[in-house]
């Protein structure tokens, strides 16, 4: 019970220290799990593990095969997970380049580490591609906290974040498919009968995957499974399918959780986004236990497997010259640029599906005497944990040798999509500035889109907004919404974040009746609230600029302004373009030279800076 207990606790630790640290997961669980396992018979006085997984005399968590049942288990609620994230919509999407590095650059990587793997430690073809094979995924829990502190163009933040959610799904089923390759023949891979097996696997795991998701989306959308049972059945429903899938074919049991979950996540359910922070949340428990267990169950005699200068020759090979490769050859000629094609090179940290499955694989080829399969395990854990640390240490000081970190960033987020933040957000977007709206309104963020805007449906109460990487570059805020209260939340809690140049929001109806009160965060103006707003954008749907002379016309311009509501300055744009938000005490402006506008919503001036009739 101590032990269980522990393991628990120590896991849940462990993610708040990767969190509260910015670092992947994955490291301080695994290095965890190290020091209560394998690292702990160096210092504990009868040599033993702090925590044994495996049944042993008085000691151990599970008994027999117990370890395994529960690996494969959590494994596959795991990749259940992440095949629901696969959208076909998206991938058709994404653009070229992602989806070269998820099918080219794939192929690069599960040729070129099979072949370092086979001549650096004269394994098999066979285990040497399962190798290769479970380092083919990256991962978005091991990218994101890497890149969520690293300022970075949207193209580079976007190609990352893209390869590791696609990828995780496809090097998944890669990997079960050569594993169950090797599997079915017992040594004999490559004989008739074990094609006529390897075919059973992909018939069975396919059809149970296929109709048992279909069967599951039939029962949410007739309302068969009340909506409080719907994640627990979801949950048995995935386990059945595991367990049935591998009676009918041994080992199909991975490919139909996968094909499961591809497919549900590809119907129009209504309560998939629920369903899928159930499986989120699931996966971070069971990740937390696994990981410790994983690295726990590995002997001193395991690292020592690796302890060599082959595995260094390895590491550098795939680190330094196959990810390399295989970018380039994915992002030739595309609109990157050469600094961005080697930061996206350099960054590349192997993850949770690829350690969890390679603990799995492992143990299973090490019962059937496969020669070589001691291997596997230790070869991935040291991938995954080299990869990690080494981009977890250097991609920020990498990413600023060659020029790709942002040194002052220049994207907007405004919280809000109405028609005004979309005026805004398109004239922004038309003088070449990244902009994002958000919203809770799926119409708005409908209508955002249709526009050419980028609109992300987002609660600025949730924490989510703030794992998104693509918003790295994004150094002001401006909350644009008709609630006071919102618009106030939403600069409490992201300033620091999104709002490092400037933080806005717009006058309350309180400020407007009592401008001693204004907000040093003030938008636009202590005259205007989003009412007044909302219905200049009504009547007058239009941007326009006016040149500025000297400070002398800028003043009769903003008097002009305060005198009809209909004008309601928003932005300053000097001679080089630059865009400057309008805060609520712009009368103090000063343009310094010729050459400046003066950007406003509304009514349009005359020449002179008469409004027009």
């Amino acid at each position: 019970m101590l032990e269980l207990a522990g393991i628990i606790i120590l896991g849940i630790i462990a993610q708040w220290v990767a969190w509260r640290l910015k670092l992947p997961a994955i490291l301080p669980l695994i290095l965890i799990g190290l020091l209560v396992g394998p690292i702990a018979t160096l210092y504990t006085e009868d040599g033993s593990k702090l925590i044994e997984p495996i049944w042993n005399g008085t000691k151990g968590l599970f008994p027999g095969d117990g370890l395994y049942y529960f690996v494969s288990l959590a494994i596959s609620i795991i990749l259940f997970e992440g095949g629901l994230t696969l959208k076909r919509a998206e991938i058709a999407t994404v653009g070229p380049v992602i989806t070269k590095l998820i099918t080219l650059g794939t192929l690069v990587t599960f040729f070129g580490a099979g072949v370092a793997a086979h001549y650096f430690f004269e394994l098999s073809w066979q285990i040497s591609f399962l190798f290769s094979a479970l380092i083919i995924v990256t991962g978005p829990t091991v990218i994101a906290p890497i890149l969520r502190n690293i300022p970075l163009k949207k193209d580079v933040s976007t190609v990352l974040k893209w390869e590791g959610i696609l990828i995780d799904p496809i090097g998944a089923l890669v990997a079960v498919l050569v594993f169950e390759f090797i599997s079915v023949g017992e040594g004999q891979a490559f004989t008739k009968t074990a094609l006529i097996e390897f075919g059973k696997i992909l018939l069975f795991g396919t059809t149970f995957g296929f109709t048992f998701a279909h069967a599951l989306a039939f029962a949410i959308k007739r309302n068969f499974i009340p909506h409080y049972l719907l994640n627990v059945v979801s949950l048995s429903v995935v386990l059945l399918v595991f367990v049935e899938s591998d009676l009918f074919a041994h080992e199909s049991g991975l490919l139909a959780v996968v094909v499961m979950g591809m497919v549900l996540g590809n119907m129009n359910l209504p309560n998939l986004k629920e369903l899928l922070y159930f499986k989120e949340s699931l996966s971070v428990l069971l990740i937390s236990i696994l990981f410790i267990l994983l690295a726990a169950n590995i002997n001193i005699s395991d690292m020592r497997l690796v302890y060599n200068w082959n595995s260094a020759l390895l590491f550098a090979v795939i680190v330094f010259i196959i990810r390399p490769i295989g970018v380039f050859l994915s992002t030739k000629g595309s609109n990157l640029k050469l600094n961005e094609r080697l930061f996206i090179g350099w960054v590349g940290p192997r993850g949770i599906v690829a350690a969890g499955i390679a603990s799995l694989f492992g143990s299973k080829l090490l019962i059937k005497g496969e020669p070589g399969a001691e291997y596997i395990t230790p070869l991935v854990f040291m991938i995954v944990l080299g990869t990690v640390l080494l981009n977890a240490t250097t991609a920020r000081f990498f990413a600023k040798i060659i020029g790709v970190f942002l040194k002052k960033s220049d994207g907007i987020l405004i919280v809000g999509a109405s028609k005004v933040s979309r005026l805004i957000g398109n004239y922004l977007r038309k003088n070449n500035r990244h902009v994002v709206l958000i919203d809770n309104n799926q119409t708005n963020v409908d209508k955002a889109k249709k526009e050419g805007l980028e609109a992300l449906t987002a609660d600025i109460y949730s924490d989510t907004l703030t794992d998104n990487i693509e918003l790295n570059d994004v150094g002001y805020l401006i909350a644009l919404t008709a609630n006071t209260d919102i618009n106030t939340f939403a600069l409490n809690k992201f300033e620091k974040q999104f709002g490092e140049n400037g933080a806005f929001r717009l006058a309350s109806t309180d400020e407007i009746n009592h401008p001693e009160n204004i907000s040093s965060n003030g938008l636009f103006s202590p005259s205007y609230d989003f009412i007044k707003m909302a219905e200049t954008s009504e009547k007058y749907p239009s941007i326009h600029e006016i040149d500025i002379k000297d400070k002398e016309h800028y003043d009769i311009l903003i008097q002009t302004a305060g005198e009809d509501l209909d004008i309601i300055p928003i932005f300053t744009k000097s001679p080089k373009g630059v865009i400057d938000i309008m805060p609520s005490d712009y009368k103090d402006f000063n343009p310094n030279g010729e050459g400046y506008k003066l950007v406003y919503l509304g009514k349009e001036f005359e020449p002179e800076g008469q409004v027009s009739q």
